[in-house]
């Protein structure tokens, strides 16, 4: 079962059902590649990165490309997602997305508590000091990067709480196959 949705602007087809946003170093090899292989397994079409193409500094095109020709995206926010810039950019792009085509967002928060990304304390505000000291010559990406946190962060999502993971995940996948359908 692959949905494939069209999209209610165009009548080209999704080449994904779900793009999976995450910090690699945090959950790619336990959480997400769970969560990965449930959507998987129950017929969900998912895109998520490979690991090589982190290497670059760039944020790469497939992954733009990704993002746009995907039907909703899951956004993995542990608790150390906002020291990646490559996060934050691809984060931003997924809100673009969302705001110039109305494109379906899901946040789950894997560690740590939501209102501290909606605030930008504790971890995140660690984390955008550094941002700011790195990247104090374009003080617009830095903005940029804020404002699309906020925003995701702002959606009702998924929070893991003390829960089991392996339950999470069934209800996660039990929920977009909902949506999809």
């Amino acid at each position: 079962m692959s949905p494939l949705l069209s999209t209610s602007s165009s009548n080209s087809r999704k080449k994904y059902d779900v793009f999976l946003s995450f910090r690699g170093d945090d959950t790619r090899k336990n959480f997400t590649d769970h969560l990965y292989g449930a959507l998987n397994r129950s017929g969900i079409v998912t895109f998520r990165d490979d690991p090589k193409l982190e290497a670059s500094e760039e944020i790469a095109p497939e992954l733009f490309k990704a993002i746009q020709k995907s039907w909703c995206r899951v956004i993995v926010f542990s608790e150390n997602y906002a020291f990646s810039g490559w996060c934050l950019e691809e984060l931003a792009e997924i809100v673009k997305q969302k705001n110039d085509k109305a494109h379906k967002v899901f946040p789950i928060f894997y560690d740590g508590d939501p209102s501290d990304l909606r605030k930008q304390k504790g971890k995140v505000e660690e984390a955008f000091a550094k941002h700011e000291e790195r990247y104090k010559e374009d003080k617009d990406k830095i903005q940029k990067w804020r404002n699309a946190l906020t925003e995701v962060a702002n959606i009702s999502g998924w929070h893991l709480n003390n829960r089991h993971e392996s339950e999470f995940i069934r209800d996660i996948v039990k929920k977009i196959l909902a949506k999809l359908c």
